[in-house]
């Protein structure tokens, strides 16, 4: 499609182009066609940067320590969750340059201006704040590890870093994931290597069966899955001739590469012993020499700052598509300190058994993004990709099928099959053996209610 900057859509001031120390303006308005910037490859270590870090790797401690399986039942699982979220994320990713706004913006077509708010409001709580306490914890507590410094004042040193990338925005966080890249990279594949050869790959696990392993796809593609409501965030600024394969290929990839790597590099910590769950952090880096320890200590604290570099800027992303007004040229820069306060004092509560909130919260994301998820593929298969782009910013614009739908998909796959420990579906609780597919069962229920209430789509 060519685009333009027609009346009627909102585009972004100030002159920002490629620079890479001056403070992005704006909010989330077009980006114009003057400051489009970069190459599909960019997006490799935008995505994989983020991705390098001990949250990726807890999830493969979880399936065979949390969830029973054995180790290649866990391989199978991870490779299986992980890709559905990369896919995803590769068709969103791929809208990005032609459409030229972000991702929660985009979803103002199927769930209309005022129905937005829902998804914005659940990506605001879980990036700004859920996925920014989650990765700040797993900073600070390797730097505890490492330095020996008190846990909270390694929290504030991590926060201040996430907070000034988001600040700045977008230029010099996409410059951060570049350079950090290769030194997580190294690291993690010398400390991969020495994980996997000490590992036992016949581990036959504890009998997680059907339910664990149906319970690490959910888990994995609630991780792969989380980045999808940020995926136009980071292509927007290509020109918008930038080709949709080679954009959704460089996103897609740069989210399952290094998943997949550290999850099965997690799986396999589980089967050479250690308290996994009780300190993942600690137990994992001391199947490690002492200075691959140390230096892998420190790769997690600045993956942490990596993948929350892009959490405080996107939840800011999503906080400003609900509407918030601020009158200043900074709005976006402002509201990015506002996510990292909010998540810093989230994150204080789970400095704490760390390793047993960070499996329910997954899971948690993945009841709301599967059935988020079907409604805007759907739509965006039916529009046939286009983007009627004054629409975006038309207040009076109203979709009700995109938020029935999702409610509807949310409601029902979490009364029927979540099993959390606060609360089991009536399916898990009389086929234990089913474990968990509120996201699968989401995603179908919000898909076929969307596609059924033709009569409210606009």
């Amino acid at each position: 499609m060519t685009v333009l900057e027609p009346p009627g859509v909102a585009v972004r001031e100030g002159d920002y182009g490629a620079k890479v120390t001056a403070v992005e303006p704006g909010g989330v308005e077009f980006i114009p066609l003057a400051d489009r910037h970069g190459t599909p490859r960019q997006l490799l270590w935008t995505w994989m940067s983020p991705n390098l870090e001990f949250a990726t790797i807890f999830l493969g401690v979880l399936a065979v320590a949390a969830f029973g399986l054995s180790f290649w039942q866990a391989v199978l699982a991870v490779t299986v969750g992980t890709g559905l979220g990369a896919l995803s994320h590769g068709v969103l990713s791929a809208r990005g340059p032609a459409a030229g706004v972000p991702q929660m913006v985009l979803g103002r077509l199927p769930f209309g201006y005022w129905g937005n708010l829902l998804p914005s409001a659940f990506n605001t709580v879980a990036a700004g704040i859920g996925w920014f306490a989650v990765n700040s914890v797993s900073g600070a507590l390797a730097l505890n590890t490492l330095t020996g410094l008190p846990a909270w004042l390694c929290l504030v040193v991590v926060v201040a870093a996430m907070v000034v990338l988001g600040f700045f925005g977008h230029n010099l966080v996409q410059a951060f994931e570049r350079y950090a890249f290769p030194v997580l990279a190294v690291i993690f594949l010398v400390a991969s290597v020495i994980i996997l050869t000490r590992a036992d790959p016949g581990f036959a696990g504890s009998g997680g069966g059907l339910g664990g392993f149906l319970l690490t796809v959910g888990a994995t593609f609630g991780y792969a899955a989380g980045w999808n409501p940020y995926a136009a965030d980071y292509t927007r600024y290509l020109p918008p001739d930038a080709g949709k394969r080679a954009v959704g290929l460089a996103a897609g990839l740069g989210v399952f590469v290094p998943c997949v790597l550290l999850e099965v590099v997690g799986a396999a910590s589980v089967t050479i012993g250690g308290d996994a769950l009780g300190q993942p952090t600690t137990a994992f880096t001391s199947h490690l020499p002492g200075l691959i320890a140390g230096l892998t200590l420190l790769a997690i604290a600045l993956g942490a700052v990596s993948a929350n570099a892009l959490n405080v800027y996107s939840g800011a992303m999503s906080l400003l598509t609900m509407g918030v007004r601020l009158p200043l040229t900074m709005r976006r820069a402002l509201t990015a300190v506002a996510c990292g306060v909010v998540g810093f004092v989230v994150a204080l509560t789970g400095l704490q058994d760390a390793g047993h909130k960070y499996e329910s919260f997954l899971l948690v994301i993945s009841y709301w993004i599967g059935p988020w998820l079907a409604v805007v593929l759907t739509d965006q298969y039916l529009r046939r990709g286009e983007v009627p782009l004054a629409r975006l910013y038309d207040r009076s614009h109203r979709s009700p099928a995109g938020p029935i739908a999702m409610l509807v998909g949310v409601v029902l796959s979490v009364w029927l099959f979540c099993n959390q420990e606060l609360y089991v579906g009536l399916v898990p609780s009389r086929f234990p053996a089913v474990g968990d597919i509120t996201f699968e069962a989401g995603f179908l229920i919000a898909g076929v209610v969307y596609v059924a209430l033709k009569p409210l789509r606009r």
